[in-house]
């Protein structure tokens, strides 16, 4: 039993740096096990996109090696779906401590990752905060907000995309635009369609 739940949570830790359901999907495990099958071995079974299993009012946290809270989801309602390997989230809001410590936090009504955790798609009213941040080499790193309907997320490639309007604020700096591509690791900002900015100068000390 012991090795079978070591497996449930090798497996869920996958979806976000955030989830992890390992006891849910031990018992999802040992349940379908315990059950009797009900068509022979060399049936095949048709897949069909059924949550097979959910969970309500949670709240799950990340701890790195030092103890050090490394991330949090929180939701109203989540449903695992093993036939895209997907986890749908509702009322989604994650906290997560990068390099440095920066926070990010995203928050929307819906939220979807896909199973090895590099994409989330965040739909109505997503709202994703990079908090400001001074490096290691001194360099301040203003505070970066995106809003829109709908935000991409691709989180090791360190990229937002997104195919409808947006909007981005960058410390005093304020952009509006039809889409959107970021692309962090390059520093390259992509704005297309009807781009609006306001750009205001930095104040010296």
């Amino acid at each position: 039993m012991i090795h079978f739940l070591r497996n449930g949570w090798q497996q869920l830790s996958l979806y976000l740096p955030v989830v992890l359901m390992g006891v849910l999907a031990f018992g999802t495990y040992w349940l379908v096990r315990s059950t009797p099958q009900l068509l022979p071995a060399d049936s095949p079974t048709p897949v069909r996109h059924e949550a097979d299993y959910f969970l309500r009012k949670f709240s799950v946290k990340t701890f790195d090696e030092a103890g050090r809270l490394k991330s949090e989801v929180v939701g109203t309602d989540a449903r695992h779906f093993p036939d895209t390997d997907t986890l749908e989230i509702d009322f989604v809001r994650i906290r997560s401590f990068g390099v440095g410590g920066r926070l990010t936090t995203a928050t929307a009504r819906r939220a979807v990752t896909n199973g090895d955790a590099s994409e989330v798609e965040l739909f109505g009213d997503a709202h994703v905060v990079r908090e400001a941040l001074v490096d290691d080499t001194g360099n301040s790193q203003p505070r970066g907000e995106f809003r829109g309907e709908f935000l991409h997320a691709f989180l090791k490639a360190e990229r937002i995309r997104s195919h409808k309007p947006v909007e981005l604020i960058r410390g005093n700096d304020r952009f509006t635009a039809d889409s959107l591509d970021f692309d962090n690791s390059e520093r390259v900002l992509q704005l297309k369609g009807r781009v609006k900015g306001t750009l205001l100068p930095v104040p010296h000390s």
